[in-house]
């Protein structure tokens, strides 16, 4: 096994300590204000090398999508299988009981009656239940001229409505171009715009599809779509995790 190898499939640096020591008061401060927050150097630069080095080896992936193909935009993503690299799993638990908790405190705040569980491991099997079987973290590949259309990652009728992205590639000497783009449309009012900075490793969480925003009347909802410009030049590599299963 090579080191490029062990590095992906040991859950290196222990996930759960690293999300353990985020502040995650500012965390769901950032998220509650604008519908995304930065944690930085969630990973290292080797392990963000190992995890896109892994793109061509098809027997980690079990589906190959070209955006053009689809209309989604230009540039192309390959789906995880089962089992995924165990740093990439570990990420995904440790993740997803801080994000569940703001999830369930945006949901009684927009009037909705879903509620999380507090394990990622109860998430799945109530996604499996659902008939929702396919692992749906994905690895983003962009060559120049490449970009993603705004969209949201739903799945299923069983969608957890945050994400993260992490940057596997530096802006500057990887790539140039290719932000990461969030918008938001309010009731009755023009669309908002969010560009979010990034450095190789960092990773962005942000909302999937609505989250709520204080009014003078109480709270509403506001849609929200991500994607990325357009790279102007090089070689740019995404990890995406996502926390529910899809169909």
């Amino acid at each position: 096994m090579t080191a490029r190898a062990k590095l992906v499939q040991n859950p290196v640096g222990h996930a759960a300590e690293r999300v353990a020591r985020q502040d995650w008061t500012k965390l769901a401060d950032e998220l509650d204000g604008f519908g995304c927050a930065v944690i930085e150097q969630l990973l290292a630069p080797e392990e963000c090398s190992a995890i896109a080095g892994l793109y061509d080896d098809e027997q980690h992936f079990r589906s190959h999508i070209v955006m053009a193909r689809h209309g989604f935009g230009r540039g192309e993503y390959r789906y995880f299988r089962y089992p995924l690299p165990e740093l990439i799993a570990a990420l995904r638990s440790a993740l997803y009981p801080p994000l569940a908790a703001i999830a369930n405190r945006w949901n009684e705040r927009m009037g909705i009656a879903t509620r999380y569980p507090a394990r990622h491991e109860d998430l799945l099997a109530a996604c499996h239940a659902a008939g929702q079987l396919r692992p749906t973290p994905l690895l983003l590949r962009y060559k120049p001229g490449d970009y993603n259309c705004l969209h949201q990652d739903l799945y299923g009728e069983l969608a957890f409505p945050l994400q993260v992205a992490i940057l596997l590639s530096q802006p500057g000497r990887d790539f140039t171009g290719g932000e990461f783009v969030l918008t938001e449309q309010r009731p009755r009012m023009q669309s908002r715009a969010e560009v979010v900075p990034l450095n190789m490793g960092d990773a962005v969480i942000f909302a999937v599809h609505h989250r709520p925003v204080r009014g003078t009347k109480g709270d509403y909802r506001v849609n929200l779509r991500h994607g990325v410009s357009r790279l102007r030049s090089g070689q740019r590599h995404t990890l995406g995790i996502i926390f529910h299963d899809g169909r």
